[in-house]
């Protein structure tokens, strides 16, 4: 039937998600999702706007859009929410770059970056990280516009602000997208750079550190005129992109930061934790500032590693490209999970011996 595909269904390759086995008794660490449910006031508020479904949402999410402001120190008109962030880098691909200069991003990144530029004819070029993953931040430098993840995934490694104002710097005339997915895990976010940059646009999620990866909430953060350039390019696609549920139950995640605040703190103390009890068998962890670890094992192979995880309930991402076929990614569970996935391992490799 493909013979009635449009060119763009053609042309492009699709992302593909990890996996999401419906088992019983799965450790799932293969997802960065968040091992801890929302918070209380979460469902609450799902709860009481559940009886408004009859109505459509409000397309422009001002209430959302107001917490997200005041969490972050900005005013509403610099925020723009979708369905998840994915979809907000959808819109931002349609908005900010077309078929003329390349645009930039890692070679080692988040596998939708090709997919988008396949899909919407954006012509890019991949920037190879250094041997150590780090970013190298001249090649990044005159490009049609850069896109890169801060933290990086899959290696959850974070560059400082001042690589990040030197990228920006390098592109005065272009977009700079810095998704932060995981900066609530990590240092500085690239927003304080906001009201210096009119080309800075800052993307982040609520699947990771707020829990709500069933949600689908995803927000950007920019000077008034790129969140227009979002709304024109929503409202030409799909005017309630965030619904009436979504839309309640994340404002009522960003106005408890009582809650947010500890458990994230509970991630990274169990992400130190697990950093150091990986390295006591024997992996070589990158420097993570994630929700998950980016590890391999001299002796046993990353694929192998995988299947056997697999076969005791346990998942873990592998991605098997070029660079990174020797290495696993590790979401970062609660501690009791994490210490069966250790368990796991230590019996996996003592049977390789």
């Amino acid at each position: 039937m493909n013979r009635f595909w449009s060119e763009m269904a053609r042309r492009t390759e699709p992302y593909v998600p990890g996996e999401q086995l419906n088992r019983a008794g799965i450790i799932k660490l293969n997802t960065n999702e968040n091992p801890y449910p929302p918070a209380p006031c979460v469902t609450e508020a799902i709860l009481e706007a559940a009886q408004g479904l009859r109505l459509y949402p409000s397309p422009t999410a001002d209430s959302l859009r107001r917490a997200i402001a005041d969490t972050e120190g900005l005013g509403p008109e610099q925020v723009f929410t979708a369905n998840g962030s994915d979809e907000v880098l959808a819109f931002s691909f349609m908005a900010f770059f077309g078929p003329g200069k390349a645009i930039r991003f890692p070679d080692v990144s988040y596998s939708f970056y090709p997919v988008y530029s396949n899909l919407f004819g954006v012509p890019f070029k991949e920037v190879p990280l250094r041997d150590d993953f780090s970013l190298d931040i001249e090649d990044f430098s005159g490009a049609g516009g850069v896109i890169l993840p801060n933290p990086n995934a899959p290696t959850g490694i974070y560059e400082p602000l001042d690589g990040i104002r030197r990228i920006l710097e390098g592109n005065p005339d272009c977009v700079v997208i810095i998704d932060e997915a995981y900066i609530d895990f990590a240092g500085p976010s690239a927003a304080t750079l906001i009201s210096e940059f009119d080309n800075l646009l800052v993307v982040r999620t609520t699947s990771k550190s707020r829990s709500l990866a069933g949600l689908r909430v995803g927000y950007a953060l920019g000077h008034p005129g790129l969140i227009e350039g979002l709304v024109r390019i929503k409202d030409s696609f799909n005017s309630y992109t965030t619904d009436r549920l979504a839309q309640a139950g994340a404002e009522a995640a960003f106005r408890d930061m009582a809650y947010f605040e500890e458990t994230t703190a509970k991630i990274v103390a169990t992400r130190g934790r697990s950093a150091m009890r990986l390295a006591e068998l024997g992996f070589t962890v990158l420097p993570s500032s994630a929700n998950f670890l980016f590890c391999t094992h001299p002796q046993t192979d990353a694929g192998t590693l995988y299947e056997e995880l697999k076969s005791r309930n346990i998942l873990v991402r592998h991605f098997g490209k070029p660079r990174i076929k020797d290495f696993l990614r590790i979401t970062v569970g609660t501690d009791e999970e994490m210490d069966k996935l250790f368990g796991a391992l230590e019996e996996i490799l003592n049977d390789f011996k």
